[in-house]
């Protein structure tokens, strides 16, 4: 067979790694290497690795039916859209194959909202160094210039502000031209970066009293990320929109965008659609994922894994401190910034079986699957202070 790069267009910088089979929190390569986990496919898969349950009702299902249509009723499609809005807010879900597509269908909303309730209002406020996927609308409402370069010209329509600064926000949103506000509760990609509770309880208190609406992308951050079903509940608000993704599949292709249900009939038949979006297989495994994920003992369990791996961490800053520079996250979704570009740190971890991320160009982000252990979490703390130890032995 020929290279990849011969037949695959080159849109990753790939790691020479191929995996072939995992368990837990653990993958196994084509050499039969044993590496830790903790970027889970990018937030992806929350229950980790060959869990039993998962297995037999996806077999089971396959059995059945893959794929109907959306013109006909999906039994565990419904079901899933209950288990999320249940314990949320009165609402309703559209279903869709991923993160970006549900934000483009957030942003969809959001401009059919604008011409029926607004006046025509069609602008978005978003923040600087946010990401919100890769389609066309969807890098357009990204604040980072380096996934917009050389896809000009862009979708108009989208204002760009300062995270965790209202004061900008607001002068903007008095804007009549402006139906609403789309920010991440934490920014992922631009370094784990945390929106404060009073900033998001001053947007939801104006959006509210000027009718325009609040958007959330929670394609990272949700599905039990942080430790809370969605981390707006662990802010005190409850969104218009929001959006999620990643951790409902457990690594098969899922979206959600949820709407409120006073607004939701603004989008009807018609308006918006999926060919595969919430299909019987998918729904299926989604729907144990929830179910077990949205438990209270489970989210309990998730923060306080994520309390102590960030007392690692701290710990682990005490011994480096001109390497560390500053830990930040909640949750399972943590980040630790670096005084170093991190992405020789990635590659050495990956020699010693160890698998995190590089984000921002000096963020090492840790996104490990939510069922990790705390010895687990010892085991790949150990691994990278050994990395820390020899790159401050280096710079003596």
């Amino acid at each position: 067979m020929k290279n990849h790069k011969d037949y695959i267009l080159q849109t990753y910088n790939r790691y020479d790694i191929s995996f072939t089979s995992g368990d837990g929190v653990y993958l196994y390569d084509t050499n039969g290497k044993k590496y830790i986990d903790m970027l889970a496919g990018i937030g992806v898969c929350s229950l980790g690795y060959s869990d039993k349950e998962l297995i037999k009702i996806l077999t089971e299902q396959s059995k059945k039916i893959w794929h109907t249509s959306n013109l006909f009723n999906i039994k565990t499609q419904e079901e899933l859209a209950y288990e999320i809005i249940s314990s949320l807010f009165p609402g309703k879900v559209f279903f869709s194959n991923s993160g970006a597509e549900a934000n483009e269908a957030a942003i969809k909303f959001a401009r059919l909202y604008g011409n029926k309730v607004l006046n025509g209002a069609y602008k978005i406020i978003t923040a600087t160094n946010s990401f919100h996927g890769r389609t066309y609308a969807t890098i357009s409402a990204t604040g980072q210039e380096k996934v917009k370069k050389d896809f000009e010209p862009l979708c108009p329509g989208f204002i760009f502000v300062e995270y965790n600064n209202f004061e900008e926000l607001d002068t903007q949103l008095k804007n009549n031209d402006v139906v609403g506000v789309m920010l991440e509760p934490i920014q992922g990609e631009g370094g784990i970066i945390t929106g404060s509770n009073e900033y998001f309880q001053l947007i939801r208190k104006t959006t509210r009293e000027q009718n325009k609406l609040l958007i959330l992308d929670e394609v990272q951050s949700g599905v039990g990320r942080t430790g809370d079903f969605y981390t707006f509940q662990g802010l005190g608000i409850q969104p218009d929109i929001f959006t999620s993704a990643k951790g409902i599949g457990n690594g098969l292709p899922i979206g959600a965008t949820i709407i409120r249900e006073e607004i939701s009939d603004i989008m009807g038949a018609g308006k918006h659609g999926s060919t595969f979006g919430g299909n019987p297989l998918v729904t299926s495994v989604a729907l144990e994922v929830v179910k077990r994920i949205k438990s209270q003992k489970f989210l309990k369990n998730v923060r306080e894994k994520g309390k102590y791996f960030k007392e690692q961490l701290t710990k682990l800053q005490l011994l480096y401190p001109d390497i560390i520079l500053e830990i930040r996250g909640k949750g399972l979704m943590l980040g630790i910034v670096l005084s170093v570009t991190c992405n020789d740190i990635v590659n050495k971890s990956l020699s010693k079986g160890l698998i995190i991320n590089c984000t921002a160009n000096k963020v090492i982000r840790f996104l490990p699957p939510l069922i990790i252990s705390k010895e687990e979490i010892n085991k790949g703390i150990s691994i990278l202070s050994q990395i820390l130890a020899e790159i401050k032995e280096k710079n003596k």
